[in-house]
């Protein structure tokens, strides 16, 4: 059997697997608030009063969608430098610095978030630790400054992280003159790039306007010029959690499917095109932002359905793929060949049922991108339906399901529960589906979003079909779902790692692709060339933006002071009392 990656890179194998199960963790976290905001906002049953909820809703969203994910894309993209680099890092313990750094931040974070269930939370840099402004911490909401140091060490971790692999590259190039990039090493690569223009963005929001005003070094800010620089980095983010499943898609996927990659070249230009396409774009976001000219709304909306393309070449190529497997494996016929396909493998079917979900929740995406259609959705109960669709199924569900190929080959340990594995993806694929179905229909008919209380006295929703009622079921029952899958899949993760009395039966070599690197382009692998576009249209999409923003109300705003989630404001929302108007008095 070939030799597995543990044994040929024990040092490289210990940071995947701290990075794994700092995701896990988060993971674990992230659900349990899952299933509480599920049964919470359908009143079936309450665990927390409902200021609380923002606690909840704030550490849902930071635990999945920022640590979750990303702790678990720096380990697999550890893994696949090291794997198709064939060499380690330049210095192993720059390596773990970086993760260290991502450590203590998310700590920070978490701390900041969690504090918030208590009734009386410390005094910390001067404020109540307290951070319940929800993932996108719009200004003027105040979190205490211990969360937004947390944020900023684990984007610098983030950071660092990418230039390490950049030096790990640059490195066996020196070894390897006139060489292709391998492809995986060129995913993690453009992935990057990606990251380093788009972060810029909420780094600059959060060190140069938000911290010093959560320290009262700076009087005011400018809440549209914070939100533009969080939405520059926002939809740039939606990218930086998927590529990690495009990667396993791209590499894995075919493998276990019995056959290669259809053509490498289409994936490299997939990647390219989301360099260059995923940053520009976040103005999408703000199409309720009356300070932003219409006119650079329409151009945000133009230039998002150009993203339909790498996603419309990737169902291409990787299904190609798939039917290639299918046939190497006996399939015959225009579509008996999926019969052929191994779906008795867990990690199979949890990404082959991840691709599913995308390509519909991509359809719903194009509905968020359309000015007009988006209107009507922008704060209802859809966006989220949008959003567990793409991140909470396409990327979740894809990298547990790459958990069940990978991790034996992390631990040297057999996978625990074959036949639970497989049950557990497909549980979660009927879960999202009910969840979904739910929020987008609740959407369309107006049910808010981000809020503990949706349904009102006195207001009834005019649900065309079903009844609120059978929504509230379907929301409910499909949160539970996915909480006992989310459950099934740590308990699966934890068995195997102390499954050290047996061999596994997974063989990690990838084959390589039916139409390689050599029928491509050499400009492909001219990355100064990508970046240098990009920022290029980085310039061209914000800079007159931003600089309207400015003129219009300053760099520093006009004296808008913040707004602190404090017990103080909790006491007042009890009991029903306004407090904007109590600060004025």
């Amino acid at each position: 059997m070939t030799a597995l990656f543990v044994d040929e890179y024990p040092a490289e194998a210990r940071l995947v697997k701290a990075a794994f199960l700092s995701s896990f963790i988060a993971f674990g976290i992230g659900a349990l608030f899952g299933i509480i905001q599920a049964l919470h906002r359908t009143d079936i049953f309450r665990f927390i009063d409902s200021i609380k909820y923002y606690t909840v809703l704030t550490g849902h969203g930071v635990f999945l969608v920022i640590a979750f994910t990303i702790f678990f894309l720096v380990g697999l993209y550890q893994w696949a430098v090291t794997d198709s680099l064939e060499r380690g890092p330049v210095d192993i313990r720059f390596t773990w610095f970086w993760y260290g750094l991502m450590a203590i931040g998310s700590f920070l974070a978490a701390i900041s978030i969690l504090a918030g269930f208590l009734e009386q939370p410390p005094m910390v840099l001067g404020a109540e630790l307290r951070a319940n402004v929800l993932f996108t911490f719009y200004a003027p909401l105040e979190a205490n400054p211990l969360y937004y140091i947390g944020l900023a060490l684990f984007l610098v971790g983030t950071w660092l992280a990418g230039i390490d692999w950049f030096r790990t590259w640059w490195a066996w190039r020196d070894e390897n003159p006139g060489e292709r990039i391998p492809l995986r090493t060129f995913m993690v690569l453009t992935t990057m790039i990606m990251f380093f223009l788009g972060s810029v963005g909420v780094i600059v929001s959060v060190l140069v306007f938000i911290l010093p005003w959560s320290l009262e070094i700076t009087e005011s800010l400018n809440p549209l010029l914070t939100r533009t620089l969080f939405w520059f980095f926002g939809h740039m983010i939606v990218y930086f959690w998927l590529l990690p499943a495009y990667l396993l898609w791209y590499t894995v996927l075919p493998k276990l499917s019995g056959g290669r990659l259809f053509s490498d070249p289409l994936a490299r230009v997939v990647f390219i095109l989301f360099v260059l396409l995923s940053t520009p774009v976040g103005i999408h976001h703000q199409y309720m932002d009356p300070g932003i000219a219409e006119g650079f709304k329409f151009i945000a909306m133009t230039n998002t359905m150009f993203l339909l393309l790498p996603s419309f070449l990737t169902a291409f190529t990787v299904v190609a793929s798939m039917e290639h497997g299918a046939r190497q494996r006996g399939g015959e016929g225009r579509f008996n060949w999926l019969q052929a396909l191994p779906w008795r493998n867990p990690a199979f079917t949890g990404m082959a049922l991840a691709g599913l979900v995308f390509a519909f929740g991509g359809f719903t995406g194009i509905v968020n991108a359309g000015m007009n259609i988006n209107y009507l959705v922008h704060n209802a109960l859809w966006i989220p339906g949008h959003i567990h669709a793409q991140v909470g199924t396409a990327t979740a569900l894809t990298l547990m399901a790459g958990s069940y190929w990978l991790v034996p080959q992390l631990t040297g340990n057999r996978l625990v529960g074959r036949q639970v594995a497989l049950f557990q993806v497909v549980l979660w694929f009927v879960g999202i589906v009910f969840m979904t179905n739910s929020m987008f229909r609740a959407g369309l008919v107006g049910v808010p979003r981000r809020t503990a209380e949706p349904q009102y006295q006195g207001f009834e929703y005019d649900v065309p079909v079903g009844s609120m009622g059978e929504l509230n079921a379907q929301l409910a029952l499909g949160g539970t779902l996915l909480f006992i899958s989310a459950m099934l899949f740590l308990v699966l993760m934890l068995l195997t790692v102390f499954n050290n009395d047996s061999e596994p039966i997974v063989d990690g070599t990838l084959p390589p692709a039916l139409s390689g690197p050599e029928d491509s382009p050499q400009v492909l692998d001219n990355l100064r060339l990508w970046f240098g576009i990009a920022f290029a249209l980085v310039v061209l999409a914000y800079a007159l933006p931003l600089a309207g923003i400015v003129a219009q109300s300053g760099l520093f705003g006009q004296d808008i002071p913040p707004f602190p989630v404090s017990s103080e404001a909790v006491m007042y929302l009890e009991f029903g009392l306004d407090y904007v108007g109590a600060l004025v008095t």
